[in-house]
């Protein structure tokens, strides 16, 4: 099924050349709105009820925000999508796609098929904040913050720990520092906010280089 792409703003789903957007056409049956300003691209868009599929590129809020609620009946052909990508790391080959509880089947098939057209893995998810990855893996790399915070072992000792107990490829501290502490404060600040659950609370290290960071743009 042919697609078109509007570029709203830089996208943290597809931020560098990859065959999902060399495929796209000028005209399509279905539609993205890439970027951090894709919600709004597609409000002031036009012409969605005539397309099979209409995709929003989401950060860690719902696709409700965009499409809005109604008596848990909500859904149209208007799916969301969010790309996982660890902080400054590249983007991971999943793409979890983000349904409400009326969404057209034809819509979710038909977005499904272009991200697997293009090489990509979906994950299909109900719509609640930061979506199954976010959920699962921001408690566990908070925890393993706290331990170092509480000196249970050396940021070595509990990297080789995981990486050699449970087959990781790479230990959280390592994995965090890499791609970024202050990514995972703002990810887990928002889930913290939007389900109030303290697994979900930012750890003090990730606060610590948040503030850095915000302290080092306001000196340039």
């Amino acid at each position: 099924m042919p697609y078109e792409i509007v570029q709203a703003s830089e996208s943290g789903s597809f931020p560098s050349p990859h065959p999902f957007l060399d495929q796209a056409a000028a005209q399509g049956e279905g539609r993205f709105y890439l970027g951090a300003d894709a919600g709004e691209a597609y409000r002031n868009g036009d012409g969605h009820a005539s397309l099979t599929f209409v995709a929003i590129e989401l950060d860690t809020e719902c696709l409700g925000t965009h499409t809005g609620e109604r008596r848990g009946l909500e859904g149209s052909n208007v799916v969301g999508f969010a790309r996982f990508r660890l902080g400054d790391g590249d983007p991971s080959p999943l793409v979890e796609l983000v349904r409400q509880p009326g969404t057209d089947a034809a819509a979710l098939a038909g977005a499904r098929a272009a991200f697997e057209a293009a090489g990509l893995v979906v994950a299909v998810c109900n719509d609640f904040p930061g979506r199954i990855v976010d959920r699962l893996i921001r408690p566990y790399f908070n925890a393993a913050l706290i331990r170092l915070d509480e000196k249970l072992a050396s940021a070595d000792d509990l990297d080789k720990t995981l990486c050699l107990g449970l087959g990781y490829p790479e230990g959280p501290i390592s994995l965090l520092e890499r791609t970024g502490l202050a990514q995972h404060f703002r990810v887990t600040q928002a889930l913290y906010e939007a389900l109030g659950q303290e697994p979900y609370a930012p750890a003090r290290r990730a606060r610590v280089a948040a503030n850095r960071d915000a302290v080092a743009g306001r000196e340039l």
